[in-house]
């Protein structure tokens, strides 16, 4: 048993050191393979490299010898351009050498020439001596004298020459600006055209029925005697169908009437409480709506900046009329009218605009009133920070005082061609307003009194006193009084009814 399993065991032996053994020669046939391969493969590569060094190294070979090829060329070119350019240089040095040569013989004959013209000269000064003591022994004049002689001949020439130049030119300027003028001036009617507003003393207030009379004369007339007291318009109630006249000269008082009674008919309630609150109310209504129609205006007119104060005037012409011409529009009008003239002459078209509109300010002023209204105007305009030009051709319109402003003479001719136009004035309204006026101041002159309205076309003025200053045995005395001044320094047609009218009022609060 023993010697099997040594047996076994040196087989075992014997087998492991052959596989080794034969293991390690295997190994080594492959690594000498390896070797070798690896040697054939280094070979190649070797190769490979040494033919691409060749190529690169013959690529870089005729590269080098093109740009040394090129290099060549350039230099050769170039020696050839500095060849070209010593032969030219040659050829102009020898140019200038001749030139010279040229030069300093042209110099020799001029400096021969400007020898002989001084010769030529200083004899030619010596003939014109003996000529000018030959001239002088024949005329009995020194040069001098004769010099002068004639330079008075030439000058008195000239002088009559130029005269009549003068002459000439002036009459054609005359002839032409007198027809530049008349096309100016016809043009600018032409192209300012508006339509022109006629002012008269009655609104006609439109009703729907006769019934709605009835409630605005209210009982025993008080709530139209209310309205009459408030306003200052004489309402006439006839048998006119559907319709009141309100009768004033002051378009500013009929417009509040109107505007109040149409308030007081949508409403309703119509009684003398009602009415002073509507009429107040409407009052401070329409001085907005004269703010806003000045304020229109200047846009409409494209001018700016003007004071809030002269807005406002502007806005109440539009409630005035002159010589029956309604006042805003005739200010439009002139404002237009002036633009165009100034426009033609080459001047200021906005400045003359401005002047234009403002120039009738004065009318519509409250302040001063014994003052001409273009003077008024102008202090007006200058109070307000207008510029002077503007001013002195409001002042200056009528003349009143001196022209100092290229665009004056413009408003004055726009205000004489607006008031001009056919139709746009009747010196009858003028007239009568200003009786109405006159008689209204006449009784405000008085103590006392507060109110004053002249009614009924001027053949009524009724006057009403403050009950605290007038008592009712002086109210009589009081309306003689005012007649009889009336009677003494107006004159009117037919006659004048004064009527004087004190109201007493008591007031109590419940609180």
């Amino acid at each position: 048993m023993e010697t099997i399993i040594i047996t076994a065991g040196l087989s075992a032996l014997v087998s492991v050191s052959v596989y080794i053994i034969v293991r390690q020669i295997l190994l080594k046939n492959k690594k000498s393979e390896i070797i070798k391969s690896a040697e054939v493969e280094a070979e190649n590569i070797k190769k490979e490299k040494i033919f691409q060094a060749k190529e690169r190294f013959l690529q870089l070979k005729s590269e080098h010898e093109a740009f040394i090829n090129e290099k060549n060329i350039q230099i050769q070119q170039s020696e050839n351009k500095l060849k070209q350019r010593e032969i030219q240089l040659n050829q102009q040095s020898s140019e200038l050498g001749r030139k010279n040569k040229e030069i300093e013989s042209l110099r020799e004959n001029l400096t021969n020439q400007l020898n002989a013209a001084t010769k030529k000269s200083e004899e030619y000064e010596v003939l014109r001596k003996k000529v000018l003591e030959k001239l002088e022994e024949v005329a009995g004049l020194t040069a001098l004298e004769a010099k002068n002689q004639l330079v008075d001949q030439m000058k008195a020439e000239a002088k009559t020459q130029a005269m009549s130049y003068i002459n000439d030119v002036m009459d054609e300027a005359r002839l032409t600006a007198s027809k530049e003028a008349k096309r100016i001036v016809i043009n600018t009617i032409q192209r300012t055209a508006p339509e022109t507003a006629i002012e008269n003393a009655v609104t006609v207030f439109n009703i729907e029925s006769d019934e709605i009379k009835g409630r605005i004369i209210g009982r025993e007339g008080r709530n139209i005697r209310a309205l009459e007291a408030a306003t200052g318009v004489e309402i006439v109630v006839d048998d006119t169908p559907e319709a009141i006249l309100l009768s004033a000269f002051d378009p500013v008082r009929r417009e509040v009437a109107r505007l109040a009674l149409h308030q007081l008919v949508t409403d309703g309630r119509i009684h003398p409480a009602r009415i002073e609150e509507v009429v107040a109310k409407v009052q401070k209504q329409l001085e907005e709506e004269i703010m806003e129609t000045g304020k229109r205006t200047c846009i409409d007119l494209g001018i700016h900046g003007l004071h809030i104060e002269l807005i406002k005037l502007i806005g109440r012409m539009k409630y005035r009329s002159s010589y029956g011409q309604n006042l805003l529009q005739h200010s439009r009008e002139v404002a237009n009218i002036c633009a165009t003239m100034a426009a033609e002459l080459g001047l200021n078209a906005k400045l003359a605009k401005r002047a234009g509109l403002l120039h009738d300010i004065g009318k519509v002023s409250d302040e001063d009133q014994e003052l001409p209204h273009a003077i008024l105007g102008m202090k007006l305009a200058e109070k307000y920070k207008e510029k002077p030009e503007v001013c002195n051709a409001i002042g200056s319109h009528h003349e009143e005082v001196e022209m100092t402003s290229i665009i004056s003479p413009l408003v004055l001719v726009g205000d004489a061609i607006s008031g001009a136009r056919p139709g746009a004035r009747r010196e009858v309204i003028e007239s009568y307003i200003k009786r109405l006026k006159d008689m209204e101041d006449i009784a405000h002159s008085y103590n006392g009194v507060t109110k004053t309205y002249a009614i009924q076309a001027g053949r009524e003025l009724r006057v009403i006193v403050g009950a605290e200053q007038v008592s009712d045995k002086d109210i009589d005395q009081l309306s003689g009084d005012i007649a009889k001044q009336i009677q003494d320094e107006m004159v009117y047609p037919g006659q004048v009814k004064v009527t004087v009218i004190r109201e007493t009022r008591a007031v109590a609060f419940a609180k």
